[in-house]
């Protein structure tokens, strides 16, 4: 045979194969971007509202930047989520998107969703869109843009013991000055008048007034609109530019009820703004302090929303707007609290001539709860009752005939009373009407019931500054609660010698409590046990929070023990500092008084104190510049008891 040769050989070529190989290139290297790219990048820029990558088929991505800003301006800084569904095309250069938007409006689960469709066209092998502000919300329409505002959540009230109402939304008027009835002659004349009227300061007010803009409202003052009302409508009406415009604010029955505990609700100040990263808006309503302001998580309750169309110029008459989502706000839950009303108006009532800061706190020894938490009109809206820090006096000296139990001692045992006591060079004192009667050996009954101030000084090395730490918190004393808000539970040194110790003895030197930190150690002796003080009926934990040793131990106080202090108390009571409570009506009283020296002066000022037990009821009394407990305690004491048991 012959040779072949293979290396030109060629195999026919037809021009159907041509084109089917050219088809085959074609599909393979066609990288012309498709309708699905096209929505899945116009999605991408609604989500952040820029869709600068995106083509348009009329006007520019700028252009509809400008409009999307301006639509959505009321919604700042939010932005939503936008996804593409189905893409259908009607050609090969046609096709409807469909964008499913999601508005995480605020941080519930309540979204605000809905979905548009938009027409895509591809020209010159560029996508693009036909732009149509409906495209980016649904339901919106021309020249129209979103607006956004808030629906008031019902403030939650505040119940006391019983379930009976302190604090719901109570009727007022909002007082001040409309600054487009006057021109600028009138305005401090009339802000003056309306200071006067309604008891505010005059040169203050007038300034706020002329500072404010043209066609502002300032506010004076907001009014209890109901029978205590003293401010007349003629007399508001008399006021040229005065005006009274009717609201509901949060508010006790009157005034002063209890106001530091319970606080004050109002609008947001600058600095609350400032602090509330966001949360907080000018003109928001608030707790502003107290309870308001510790639980306004729990009272404030979740706004609702609606998101509107209006035009985007203002027109007359102006459209009904167009409500595209509409969330219902919330109620606040209530706070119930343990105060029992008729009891916190009656503390009140006693301390209102006081013109010193003072206070009254009363406990129930069997519960912890407290009942009343009244501060006097002299404390000039702190709350001495809670947070005060003072040092108690002779009323400590129920912690330390407690330590002195422990070491042996009855209320026979004798003490010596002496008219002074000289420790390390500093001499101590008994109180200046004390009777020269108990000078000299005494038993501790007396020494208690008369306060002698040497006799237990002079027990100094018997009872250590530990052991006397340890026993003012076996009471309670130093011993933290959590109560819902802040409170001063007392402090008592762990260590101290010479005249710190002596005067740590009588409940001076560095010992400091609160009223409230009386009352729980008269409770526990009522009690028998250390008691954990309650205020909030429903809502945080209201086990005590312990704090270092000793305060941290568990109370060694027993039975027998409170049941000696209860003798000793009896006596103050049948022939000591406190005879004035002795025919007060319902059980009998037991009662410690106390005076407190502080400051530079010669002769010191004094803190006046009283603590009382009556069944179960305990009482604290501080009179924060008194003469001695018995005498300036004793009678605001006497006139609480007696209006209690009525």
């Amino acid at each position: 045979m012959g040779n072949f040769y293979l290396g030109n050989f060629r195999r026919p070529t037809t021009v159907a194969t041509i084109a089917a190989l050219a088809l085959t290139l074609t599909a393979c290297t066609d990288t012309r971007p498709t309708a699905d790219d096209a929505a899945a990048a116009f999605a991408e820029g609604l989500s952040s509202l820029d869709v600068t990558g995106t083509a348009f088929s009329t006007g520019s991505a700028s252009a509809v930047n400008e409009e999307l800003a301006a639509i959505t301006a009321a919604l700042d800084p939010l932005t939503p989520a936008v996804s593409v569904g189905a893409v259908e095309s009607a050609s090969e250069d046609q096709a409807t998107a469909q964008l499913n938007h999601v508005w995480d409006v605020d941080d519930s689960d309540d979204d605000w969703t809905y979905t548009t469709t938009v027409e895509l066209t591809r020209t010159d092998d560029v996508w693009q869109v036909a732009w149509d502000p409906a495209v980016a919300v649904a339901g919106l329409g021309a020249g129209d843009v979103l607006t956004m505002s808030a629906v008031p959540a019902t403030r939650g009230d505040i119940l006391g013991a019983g379930g009976e109402v302190l604090v719901t939304d109570r009727p007022v008027l909002r007082v001040g000055i409309d600054k487009t009835q006057l021109d600028d002659a009138q305005l401090a004349g009339a802000a003056a008048d309306l200071a006067d009227l309604v008891g505010v300061d005059p040169a203050g007010f007038t300034t706020q007034v002329e500072g404010a803009g043209p066609e502002a409202f300032v506010e004076a003052i907001v009014l209890s609109d109901d029978a205590s009302r003293t401010v007349t409508d003629e007399a508001l009406d008399a006021v040229p530019g005065a005006l009274a415009v009717p609201d509901e604010i949060a508010l006790a029955p009157t005034r002063t009820f209890a106001l530091e505990l319970l606080g004050a609700v109002g609008q947001a100040s600058a600095e609350m703004i400032d602090q509330s990263e966001g949360e907080l808006e000018p003109g928001d309503i608030t707790g502003l302090s107290g309870l308001q302001l510790q639980h306004n998580d729990q009272l404030e309750g979740t706004p609702g929303l609606v998101i509107s169309t209006a035009p985007a110029e203002p027109v007359d008459p102006a459209p009904e707007p167009t409500v595209l989502f509409d969330k219902e706000p919330v109620a606040g839950d209530p706070l119930t609290l343990t105060l029992d009303p008729a009891l916190q108006s009656l503390a009140e009532e006693v301390l209102q001539d006081e013109p010193s800061a003072s206070a009254l706190v009363a406990l129930r020894p069997s519960s912890g709860e407290i009942l009343t938490v009244a501060n006097g009109p002299g404390s000039a809206g702190l709350q001495t009752a809670l947070l005060g820090q003072y040092s108690p006096g002779s009323t400590f000296k129920i912690a330390t005939s407690l330590a002195l139990l422990r070491e042996g001692f009855t209320p026979d045992s004798p003490t010596q009373c002496t008219e002074e006591l000289v420790v390390d060079g500093r001499t101590f004192n008994n109180a200046s009407t004390f009777p020269a009667a108990f000078l000299g050996e005494i038993p501790l009954l007396q020494t208690f019931a008369q306060s002698c101030n040497t006799g237990f000084i002079a027990t100094r090395d018997v009872v250590s500054q530990e052991e006397l730490a340890a026993a003012a918190a076996d009471l309670g004393v130093g011993v933290e609660a959590s109560m819902g808000l802040p409170a001063f539970f007392g402090s008592v040194p762990d260590a101290a010698d010479g005249t710190a110790h002596a005067a740590s003895m009588i409940g001076q030197g560095e010992v400091l409590v609160s009223p409230l930190a009386l009352a729980v150690m008269t409770g526990s002796v009522g009690a028998g046990e250390r008691i954990t003080p309650t205020l909030l009926a429903s809502g945080p934990s209201d086990e005590a929070t312990a704090s270092p040793s000793p305060a941290g131990t568990p109370s060694a106080l027993t039975t027998d023990e409170a049941g000696t202090l209860r003798t000793l108390m009896a006596a103050v009571v049948a022939e000591g500092g406190a005879t004035i409570l002795a025919d007060v009506p319902g059980e009998p009283v037991l009662a410690k008084t106390g005076t407190a020296e502080f400051g530079d002066e010669v002769p010191p000022r004094t803190h006046a104190w009283i603590v009382a037990l009556q069944g179960d009821l305990a009482v604290a009394v501080f009179v924060e510049e008194g003469d001695l407990g018995s005498t300036s305690g004793g009678p605001l004491m006497d006139a609480f008891l007696r209006g209690a048991a009525r």
